[in-house]
């Protein structure tokens, strides 16, 4: 597998129950300072809220995930919401579920469902996307091979990120993962050119 399911923009979502209402919002996201961040501001402004559940996703193989209650009793809103986000199979998306509590409790089944059908809201007015686990490298070649270079990288459809064209050329390009393993040969078999896997950036 070298696809993954994520999110395209923020999406919203609201559910009432018993005089409480549950705000959805879904968001992508790459890292966890970028959940700090969004979860305060969103802290700031629905202030008067009760509560302020959450469960996120992050990684395209290796995946971190999250889910909190914030307060509220165990397992009936994070785990609901962590639920939705397995369901739709998204990663890099982060869900917060605000809550005003409309004065009647809702008990333990009721959260539940409260809570999953919020965050299943927000999804469902989301745009899933699904997109390309890719790996990264560099190339190093001199100006000799630069034309061959350049049709090996037309012909096979790699992404471009960055050129630096000096002294020598290096180029940095993305490929979906499982085609890496072919693109990396042909270029370890072309004479002059060096290729190096990125790991980062």
């Amino acid at each position: 597998m070298d696809t993954y399911k994520t999110i395209k923009e923020k999406s919203e979502g609201l559910f009432k129950d018993k005089g409480s209402k549950f705000f959805a919002y879904a968001f992508p996201v790459e890292s966890e300072e970028e959940i700090k961040k969004i979860l305060n501001q969103l802290k700031k402004e629905h202030h008067s809220a009760r509560h302020h559940c959450y469960a996120w996703r992050l990684g395209t193989e290796e995946i971190t995930f999250r889910a909190n209650d914030d307060g509220e009793p165990s397992s009936t809103a994070g785990k609901p919401i962590l639920g939705q986000l397995l369901s739709f199979e998204l990663t890099n998306t982060l869900i917060i579920v605000v809550r005003y509590f409309g004065g009647t409790l809702l008990g333990t089944s009721g959260l539940i469902n409260a809570y999953r059908t919020a965050a299943a809201e927000a999804i469902n007015h989301a745009k899933i996307e699904t997109r390309l686990i890719e790996e990264k490298f560099t190339l190093k070649f001199t100006y000799k091979e630069m034309n061959e270079v350049m049709q090996i990288i037309k012909q096979e459809n790699l992404n471009i990120s960055d050129t630096r064209f000096e002294l020598d050329c290096q180029l940095d390009f993305s490929v979906r993962k499982s085609d890496a393993g072919r693109i990396l040969e042909i270029f370890q078999q072309f004479y002059g050119v060096e290729i190096k896997k990125r790991t980062n950036g």
